[in-house]
């Protein structure tokens, strides 16, 4: 059975259980201002349900049950904008349907949509550009299904769950035009031709046809069953108007009407197609497309294309998606734009060849129940990245290792299925799972998916398409909660206290297992680097550039979008690696959270994540991607503080770094409006941010990037090159010889002698000053900070490196040890990290932190701390408002390993390798960020056998840049 592949999963899945979940709930006046932890990882994490473009093609938008509307430019694929609508428990939120008006100018959503709060859903208006929510259309008595806007834009029409109908509204004031309620069952297809006539299926078995009249009143001309199906379901009109293609919900066949009479024209081939979904036209009408599954599709699926609108032959085009193709609309070019359940999309031109494919960032744990292990602990989980189990992989909560490359050697616990004594059965993807042979109590159409046996045989955990369920041994069940998505796989710890399982959104989560209580979540990106750790409350443990991955949605009202915060906004009170640590030892946050202070001499929280939001900037001219021709900018942008914490400072950011003189110390209200600066631009496109601050953390920046168009600058301008400043710091001999390494004064020299190679070349002229061993004492060292702060200008780019001992004392603050350190005298003779920081917040120019200082904490006599704190400053410094790229040695607990084989550490090895060119894989003649980081990441484990990995964390705010070229 691949029902993963199926209309019915995804109609059963997140249309018909989502209205039955959110009646069961009570209902408010409005959303809950309470703060709900999110994932966010720049795409979306559940199905993308449907998609809409404007005329012109210039934009995509596509809706998806993860709660979240996104915005893309085409042709590009690049993000634009989130759009965040009202959300509440369970499905209240999930989003259906969606279209975009044919100007561009407006985005129609709705799906499980406000019946948490009226009763009744709503269908919610968005300006496209800035994510405002315009309008609330509400009162309708069932889910919005499909909605569709008339070719010039006149009416929208939505179709509804349920035995609700069809509904049409006039867009000069989205005013009821018309409605047709007769219906015996849900409508989920509609489509308007050319001159505003509208086509609707139902699953009560009708395709209707209407037409509005010059009132906007809505008359059915047609209505008829369709040869082909029973249950006709999706729906699209031929460009001339002509014809209606009909796709059917319980069969693979297609039917082609005529769209005066919805009589039956032709039936294109559909022989051998397993599931069938999505069909449109070409924009000329001459090819028919439509999502398929063959007999040997192997985890993918195929989009068939029919020549001669469906009469002739087909081709079909493999690997478009590994699930369903939920919609398919054409582009002006003939190509098409499709988007799928794993959730991605995709853009593919006339002759068959894909332009754009964005897929998520979720690990697909599907078909690898075997594999989904646990240490004996539970403290340690064995998962997979792709379906089937391909790219393994394991993460060791207790030193926070992620190893892509798990040991084979070491034997973690699978799930055992199999007991005479417990014999469950049918548990495999059915409706029906047995205990003994007697059936256990689901929901109707609940399907299983994963099952665990306790070690004592006590109970068993149930994993199915909406709840996590445990039962005892006589199959009566003790609790159950509602997941984020699908159990693909469960598993219980070995000493039975926790129950653990993988997402269909990517998360893998443990649960107490004497009453369920959820008490970790467990999120790993798909790039096998980063990943985020965190509590129901909110703390959270994340590896370097992981903390956007997480973070607190807001409502603001149910006429209004929604805030979203990433939880690095609240670094300084929910960064709590400590926490993480003690927590599935104690099995209760409070007694980590009491524990981890107690052991750092720290006050209990009395602050809400509510009371310390940070204010919401958005830009309001220029718009995003505009033409300038002026050396200075006029931003006009409003302020917003949800929290009614006063904005204690603005900042303005260039191309990721600080303008000058630009800081704005305010002291402003709730109610900031609307404000204006003068932005100094340099002569080429750039991106401008503004970030604003209150006491307790900075906002999200707000960014419009700028084309330039003035005329050329000076010749002599035009040639003159940045300056590159150099700090290099290594210390191998320290004061006290128990804490000396090898090779860390010799990386400085190093690393300062590769960055000099580059005098005339990328920059105009290179300056470094080194600090090594004996030179490199505290004093010296702060000094040399201050160097740098004061040299560097806008025009430079600035490099800081690092090679030494790194120290976190008993409080998690972070020590640089300088030549001279007395661990007994930490405060006195260490370079604290807020001494490192202050630098790289005034630096004016590009900034570059390369830090090594993870070496063995064995000399240091276990003083170290914990090696995974060095994660928080790194996110720390690369947040936007400090704006510095930051290379790190090593993660976790790992340690910086140097060899006289290589005559360095090996963080430094690769590091100069790359930069004086092995870096450069496309043979470019430039070394970039992301080529530098790529080569560190391959190099250093190479030469380490995996023992070392090297991290790359970058904001936002700033691009892939050249920092070196070759001659």
């Amino acid at each position: 059975m691949n029902s993963l592949k199926s209309k019915k999963f995804f109609l059963l899945c997140v249309l018909i259980t989502a209205f039955a979940a959110a009646s069961a709930g009570q209902q408010t006046s409005e959303p809950s201002r309470e703060p709900i932890l999110r994932i966010e990882t720049g795409m979306h994490t559940a199905p993308i349900s449907r998609i809409g473009v404007d005329a012109a093609n210039r934009f995509l938008v596509t809706a998806s049950v993860d709660k979240t509307l996104r915005i893309w430019e085409l042709p590009s694929g690049r993000l634009l904008l989130t759009i965040r609508v009202p959300i509440g428990g369970d499905d209240e939120g999930k989003l259906l349907a969606v279209a975009m008006s044919p100007d561009g100018n407006t985005i129609a959503a709705g799906g499980q949509t406000g019946y948490e709060w009226d009763k009744a859903t709503a269908i919610y208006l968005f300006d496209r550009e800035s994510g405002r929510l315009i309008r609330r259309l509400g009162g309708f008595l069932g889910q919005v299904e499909r909605l569709v806007y008339t070719p010039d834009g006149r009416y929208l029409a939505a179709t509804l769950g349920g035995k609700n109908g069809v509904r049409v509204f006039s867009t000069a004031t989205y005013a009821l035009a018309g409605e047709d309620k007769d219906y015996g069952d849900g409508s989920y297809g509609a489509d308007f031709d050319s001159i505003g006539k509208l086509v609707t299926t139902s699953l009560d078995g009708f395709t209707r046809l209407y037409t509005i009249g010059v009132t906007g009143s809505l008359r059915r001309i047609a209505k008829r069953s369709v040869v082909g199906g029973r249950q006709p379901f999706e729906v699209r009109f031929s460009p001339d108007g002509s014809r209606i293609v009909v796709g059917f919900y319980d069969s693979t066949n297609l039917a082609v009407l005529q769209a005066h009479d919805l009589a039956s024209l032709y039936a294109p081939d559909t022989l051998g197609v397993r599931d069938l979904s999505g069909v449109a036209w070409s924009s000329d009408g001459n090819t028919l497309y439509a999502g398929v599954v063959l007999p040997d599709a192997g985890g993918t699926m195929y989009i068939r294309k029919w020549a001669d609108g469906g009469r002739s032959g087909y081709h079909d085009i493999a690997g478009v998606a590994a699930n369903l193709i939920t919609h398919i609309l054409p582009l002006r070019d003939n190509g098409i734009v499709y988007c799928t359940g794993d959730p991605a999309f995709g853009v593919i031109d006339a002759s068959g060849n894909r332009q754009i494919f964005t897929t998520s960032a979720i690990a697909d744990y599907r078909n690898n129940r075997q594999g989904f292990l646990l240490s004996p602990d539970g403290m340690g989980v064995g998962f997979a990245y792709q379906f089937r189990g391909l790219s393994p992989a394991r993460f060791s909560l207790a030193d926070r290792k992620l190893d892509t490359v798990p040991d084979g050697n070491v034997k973690w616990r699978p799930p055992e299925t199999e007991d005479s004594n417990l014999n469950v059965t049918d548990w495999k993807e059915t409706y029906a799972p047995k205990l003994n042979g007697t059936p256990l109590k689901l929901q109707q159409r609940e399907s299983s998916r994963s099952l665990a046996l306790a070690p004592d045989r006590s109970s068993f955990l149930l994993g199915t398409d909406f709840s996590l369920r445990l039962f005892d041994r006589r199959g009566a069940e003790r609790w159950r909660v509602a997941p984020p998505g699908v159990a693909w796989a469960v598993n219980i710890s070995a000493d039975g206290r926790l129950a653990v399982a993988a997402y269909a959104d990517g998360t893998i989560r443990w649960y107490r297992i004497a009453d369920g209580k959820e008490i970790l979540a467990f999120f790993p990106h798909t790039d096998r680097r980063r990943w985020v750790i965190w509590t129901p409350s909110g703390y959270y443990d994340a590896s370097p550039g992981a903390e956007e991955l997480i973070g607190w949605h807001v409502n603001n009202g149910k006429d209004s979008a929604a805030d979203f915060f990433p939880v690095g906004q609240f670094r300084n009170t929910y960064y709590r690696p400590d926490i993480i640590s003690k927590i599935l030892q104690t099995g209760d946050e409070a007694e980590a959270l009491r524990l981890a202070n107690e052991e750092r001499g720290r006050k209990a929280q009395s602050s809400t994540v509510a009371q310390m939001l940070p204010p919401v900037v958005e830009i309001a001219s220029p718009a995003d991607n505009s033409e300038v021709s002026s050396s200075e900018v006029t931003i006009r942008y409003s302020l917003r503080t949800p929290s009614g914490e006063p904005v204690t400072s603005v900042k303005v950011l260039v191309d990721g770094r600080p303008v000058a003189g630009n800081r704005q110390l305010t002291q402003e209200g709730p109610s900031s409006g609307a404000r204006e600066l003068k932005v100094p631009l340099p002569q080429k496109d750039s991106e401008v941010s503004i970030i604003a601050e209150n006491r307790f953390a900075a906002s999200v920046p707000s960014t419009i990037r700028l084309r330039w168009r003035g005329s050329a600058p000076a010749t002599d301008a035009f040639v003159i090159k940045p300056k590159l400043y150099v700090l290099a710091i290594g210390v191998s001999l320290y004061q006290n010889p128990k804490y000396s390494l090898g090779f860390a004064a010799k990386d400085a020299n190093d690393f300062a002698a590769a960055a000099m190679s580059q005098k005339g070349l990328l920059y105009r002229d290179v300056v470094a000053k080194v600090l090594t061993n004996e030179q490199a004492s505290k004093d010296n060292v702060l000094d040399g900070l201050d160097w740098i702060r004061k040299e560097t200008t806008s025009k430079d780019v600035a490099m800081v490196f690092f090679a030494g001992h790194g120290l976190n004392d008993q409080n998690g603050v972070y020590y640089f040890l300088p030549y001279n350190t007395d661990l007994e005298k930490l405060l006195r003779t260490g370079v604290p990290y807020t001494d490192i920081k202050n630098t790289v917040q005034s630096l004016a120019g590009k900034t570059l932190l390369f830090i090594d200082t993870c070496h063995s904490g064995n000399v240091l006599g276990g003083r170290r701390g914990l090696a995974d704190d060095l994660n928080g400053i790194i996110n720390e410094l690369s947040s936007a408002e400090n704006g510095a790229v930051v290379f790190a040695a090593s993660t976790g607990n790992q340690s910086s390993l140097e060899d006289a084989k290589w005559n360095n550490g090996a963080f430094t090895k690769a590091l100069v390798e790359g930069f004086m060119g092995k870096a450069d894989y496309a043979g470019k003649g430039k070394i970039t960020i992301n080529m530098l980081d790529l080569y560190l990441s391959e190099r250093v484990k190479e030469l380490t056998g995996g023992k070392q990995t090297p991290t790359t964390a970058k904001p936002n705010t700033i691009q892939d840049f050249p920092i070196a070229v070759m001659k």
